[in-house]
């Protein structure tokens, strides 16, 4: 007969870090607020978009606007999710002493921060399936003449995009107070989806898109327009992100507070 042995100690840093980003995505995805941000808001601007301009006739550069709003509103949700979402949730966390209490716990506090950026990964994926399927029922049709480039780009957009939003939600998050985190993060997604280059191309803000372009709204819609209407890499939009997920990273290493 063997003899029980109990092994006390923590879990695995990688089961660890899975299991706090399920918990992560569960919470996102019960929050009404944030799934307004994550899946109605898009799909609402995308449905809106594309009856506005069909009504008025119009094409955006060349191409009809449909496939040029389906990218840009992507963008949107990788926007909206990975700064809007993560700053809110992350500031009230620090409110109510739930990120220090988890700071205390046998997951280290960059496995906590790990397990919320994978669970944002899922979140993103989640949104990207929907809106997907809303714009093929609008009878989008991305360019396929290169699939290897189209979706290596995408991906390439998508991730660069997640890094720099999510480091500077982290970041607004981790200095200021939870009411003033919430106030800047939607004023911020606001004035980003109404002027920032997201959803329409930079081209469309005449003599303001030679600062636009320098935005992360900006290069994370330009690189998936790039992708998903030229096939190609816009290396100058996935540099502006890199840049932008650096300084974010570089800045929330340096002030997050855990409480």
């Amino acid at each position: 007969m063997s003899t029980f042995a109990p092994r006390p100690g923590a879990a695995p840093l990688h089961r660890q870090v899975a299991a706090q980003a399920r918990m992560e995505a569960r919470l996102m995805l019960r929050n009404g607020e944030q799934l307004l941000l994550a899946i109605v808001i898009p799909v609402i601007v995308l449905v809106g978009g594309v009856a506005g301009a069909d009504r008025l006739g119009l094409d955006l550069e060349g191409h009809r606007a449909v496939d040029v709003l389906v990218p840009g509103v992507l963008a949107l949700a990788v926007m909206s999710t990975a700064f809007t979402s993560i700053a809110i949730a992350t500031g009230f966390e620090r409110r109510y002493g739930v990120i220090k209490r988890l700071g205390a716990s046998p997951l280290p506090r960059h496995g906590l921060l790990l397990g919320k950026v994978l669970a944002l990964l899922n979140v993103v994926a989640l949104q990207l399936v929907v809106l997907v399927v809303v714009g093929l029922a609008l009878g989008w049709q991305p360019t396929l003449d290169e699939p290897v480039t189209t979706v290596g780009s995408t991906v390439l957009a998508v991730a660069a995009g997640t890094w720099a939003f999510a480091s500077l939600g982290l970041f607004v998050a981790g200095v200021l107070r939870a009411e003033a985190t919430l106030a800047l993060a939607n004023l911020v997604y606001l004035l980003l989806m109404v002027g920032g280059g997201v959803v329409l191309p930079t081209s469309s803000y005449g003599a303001a898109s030679g600062f636009l372009q320098w935005l992360p709204s900006a290069a994370l819609g330009d690189a998936m327009r790039a992708a998903l209407v030229d096939a190609r890499l816009d290396a100058t939009a996935i540099l502006v992100l890199l840049v932008w997920g650096a300084v974010g990273t570089l800045l929330t290493a340096r002030t997050f507070t855990w409480e």
